[in-house]
């Protein structure tokens, strides 16, 4: 449906000792690419809290294909699965400066109530804006 691009520099603080990224690292990428997509949408997610909503992220799948290294420049593509309803869903390609695949993903995030913690539907502002969106 949705999707938009991040680019990101790799630090040296990302890596291990050969340079490569650590692995823990990617979720964090894919965190900037979905930020970034909703900022590109007209909100983010302190805006989203003072409204009473939190997105944790309930489910997170990694794969790697080819290493990350320092000083790269990636570009991280976020792809919105579908319209969100109790949760939202994004895929993500992260590719390297040759253009390479380096990593696919995919995250579930979770709406809650802020106060009660309770699951609620998207928020209508949000599905009214993605429902405007061309493809």
């Amino acid at each position: 449906m949705k999707i938009d691009t991040t680019n990101l520099r790799v630090r040296y603080g990302e890596t291990d000792q050969m340079g490569i990224v650590y692995y823990g690292n990617y979720a964090r990428y894919f965190e900037v690419g979905r930020t970034e997509w909703l900022r590109k949408l007209g909100f983010s997610y302190s805006w989203m809290e003072d409204k009473g909503i939190l997105l944790p992220v309930i489910n997170l799948q990694v794969n790697f294909l080819k290493s990350a290294y320092y000083d790269q420049m990636l570009e991280v593509k976020t792809i919105l699965k579908s319209l969100p309803s109790y949760k939202i869903e994004f895929d993500y390609e992260i590719l390297n400066e040759e253009r390479q695949l380096v990593t696919t993903g995919n995250t579930s995030l979770m709406f809650l109530n802020k106060k009660s913690l309770k699951p609620m539907r998207a928020p209508e502002y949000l599905l009214e804006k993605l429902r405007n969106i061309e493809v």
